[in-house]
């Protein structure tokens, strides 16, 4: 993450613990804006998908309890993410475009999980 915030405009950046992606990418996201997540955006893990079909999760319950693969969410300009990408991958990383920041048009959620 260090090699990311010297080379781009990194706005903010979450890690993804308990609560979910939700509960944890909500906090860096300001007021009157949204994140748009699209959940298939990154390969799942048999793990989650074990707990899913075991525990009779919803989709919706796993994304605000668990990580789902996600262990930090970096927020940056949309024009930056391609090479932002391309460099965590060149640091042995594994980095997908997974969503992006939105004007909140009406009261919501401050994370949609697509």
């Amino acid at each position: 993450m260090l090699g990311l915030c010297g080379d781009f405009d990194i706005k903010a950046l979450a890690h993804i613990t308990g609560g979910g992606i939700p509960g944890n990418l909500s906090r860096v996201i300001p007021d009157g804006l949204f994140a748009e997540i699209r959940g298939q955006s990154w390969p799942g893990s048999p793990v989650f998908d074990l707990i899913m079909k075991t525990g009779n999760v919803s989709c919706e319950e796993m994304y605000s309890t668990f990580n789902c693969g996600i262990g930090m969410m970096a927020v940056l300009p949309r024009e930056q993410a391609e090479e932002a990408i391309s460099l965590a991958r060149d640091l042995s990383e594994t980095a997908y475009l997974v969503g992006e920041i939105k004007e909140l048009d009406a009261p919501g959620d401050k994370v949609r999980i697509l």
